[in-house]
């Protein structure tokens, strides 16, 4: 029997812990507040000696894996923490303000709760680290990119491959002979294209709000725009970023009426029409876009929130993409992961649910043992 893995998960203003023994979820907390350090290592300990489930009492923990969404240069592969690597991954917290911070406050916490355990970082990126150099490199002057490390990292990694290796074992198939484009909908969104089990472009880059249009994040738009919005005192930096990460995407489209698609669904508004529009036009198009990067399609996986609850949107981008030989789904929501397009589809539409806490256990089991 493997070890016990505790896995944390930080958001922007959540937190989840999981444990997990042989890919089955032994106990799960979830809170919509991120909790502060001091609170954070109570939580984590009074979660360890819950006696509310069938394991009953306090559970030994193997080993902690903590999900990190950016690790930038510092942490390109699961790395078991030390002092240095959380100095190293300290350097790149703004490119991720969002969730770097929080989840390295976890990892104290966590640390202080469980000082004798291995504590492994499974960065979000690391799924992407070996992009080609074509799909990873912006067409920046050269001494910026190699002064300030400018390159596309991509992130949703982790679900990223948890999906793919879902998908390869629904199909039939082994991930290294699949050549997939994964769309992760969610409140945070993005799309990549794998080719035999490995990212091959990604739409998010250099920080998490490159790409398509999220609940709150704006996504790509006209750099000139944002520099035109900066001069002549139109808008502050602060004002400008704010806008980007918290009152753009679904909820600027919608005129503030919702970030969530759920409430756009149902709601009779315009507005919520027009975002629902913009959205899957604007996750289509990153499909087809990531398609280039394929010799052929053999399916489209959709993860993420949006992406397994959510069936008018994937029939509204599935529509888009009758180029890529995609036929609007034929089945709703599912129960479990599997195909909600016709049987015998040109390019099979699998649905696998977001389990990001599996990959994570699997990865810092890994990295341990190695």
């Amino acid at each position: 029997m493997t070890a016990v893995v505790l896995t944390v998960n930080a958001g922007s203003s959540s937190l989840r812990l999981h444990l997990i023994r042989d890919g089955r979820v032994l106990r799960v907390e979830h809170s919509e507040h991120s909790p502060d350090p001091a609170q954070a290592e109570r939580t984590i300990t009074e979660f360890l000696g819950r006696t509310d489930d069938h394991e009953g009492g306090w559970v030994t923990v193997g080993v902690v894996g903590h999900r990190l969404v950016h690790g930038g240069d510092a942490v390109v592969a699961p790395t078991v923490v030390d002092d240095g690597v959380l100095r190293a991954v300290r350097g790149f917290a703004d490119l991720a303000p969002l969730h770097v911070p929080p989840a390295l406050a976890l990892v104290d916490a966590a640390r202080r709760a469980l000082p004798s355990v291995p504590h492994v970082l499974c960065p979000d990126t690391a799924f992407h680290a070996n992009l080609p150099v074509a799909a990873a490199t912006y067409p920046l002057p050269a001494e910026w990119r190699r002064r300030y490390g400018l390159r596309r990292f991509g992130f949703h990694g982790l679900s990223y491959a948890h999906a793919t290796r879902r998908a390869a074992d629904l199909l039939g198939r082994p991930a290294g002979e699949l050549h997939l484009v994964a769309a992760h909908l969610g409140g945070g969104s993005s799309v990549c294209a794998v080719r035999e089990g490995r990212s091959v472009d990604t739409s998010m880059g250099f920080t998490p709000l490159e790409g398509v249009p999220m609940s709150k994040r704006s996504g790509s738009v006209d750099p000139g725009m944002l520099l035109w919005l900066l001069s002549d005192s139109r808008l502050s930096l602060d004002e400008l970023s704010d806008g980007l990460e918290h009152a753009s995407g679904l909820l600027g489209l919608s005129d503030g009426l919702s970030g969530d698609t759920r409430e756009l669904v149902a709601s009779p508004e315009p507005a919520a029409a027009l975002a629902l529009e913009v959205f899957a036009h604007r996750v289509a198009r990153e499909i087809a876009a990531a398609a280039t990067g394929l010799d052929r399609l053999d399916a489209l996986v959709f993860t993420g929130e949006i992406g397994w609850d959510q069936p008018e949107v994937r029939d509204d981008v599935c529509r888009r993409l009758a180029l890529l030989g995609l036929e609007p789904p034929v089945r709703g929501n599912l129960e479990a992961d599997g195909f909600v397009s016709a049987p015998g589809a040109r390019v099979p539409v699998v649905v696998v649910e977001t389990r990001e806490e599996l990959q994570v256990a699997r990865e810092a089991l890994a990295a341990v043992n190695s």
